[in-house]
């Protein structure tokens, strides 16, 4: 049994060869997202200069605001992301990248392959997240009071 936890663990790799893999999945992702907002863009702009000036009525004109509003949404969520994507990277040249932010402990190569710019590891980020869905007038105990 211990053979096969040391197995499991052994990683051909040398660092080098796995900073550099790593920079290269960041920049190959980074590259597509950024077309991405480019592209959802020029394809927003291109609806708004290409609709007829008078010709729809209150209902329509409402109607393709709202779904200008939901494209530029998501862009701006693809935005956020690049800039997560260059927080990791710039992780990465300080070697600090793939390590916890929270307990300092190594994020598992699979939730970071999942999401490359993941600063905590999936028990961290799920005590993050329970404590975000408390009800509102949950308060907790190592929590300061407010006047």
């Amino acid at each position: 049994m211990a053979a096969r936890a040391v197995a499991r663990t052994f990683d051909p790799v040398s660092p080098a060869q796995r900073e550099q893999r790593l920079r290269a999945m960041l920049n190959d992702r980074r590259r597509m997202i950024m077309d991405e907002v480019h592209g959802g863009l020029r394809r927003v702009r291109a609806d708004v200069t290409s609709r007829p000036l008078g010709s729809q009525d209150d209902a329509e004109l409402a109607d393709a605001d709202l779904q200008d509003e939901l494209r530029l949404s998501l862009i701006q969520m693809k935005a956020e992301t690049l800039d997560k994507i260059d927080e990791a990277l710039l992780r990465l040249e300080e070697e600090r990248y793939g390590f916890c932010h929270e307990c300092d402990d190594p994020i598992a190569p699979g939730r970071l392959e999942a999401l490359p710019f993941a600063i905590r590891c999936t028990a961290c980020e799920s005590r993050r997240e329970a404590g975000a869905t408390r009800p509102s007038g949950f308060r907790d105990a190592n929590a300061s009071a407010v006047a």
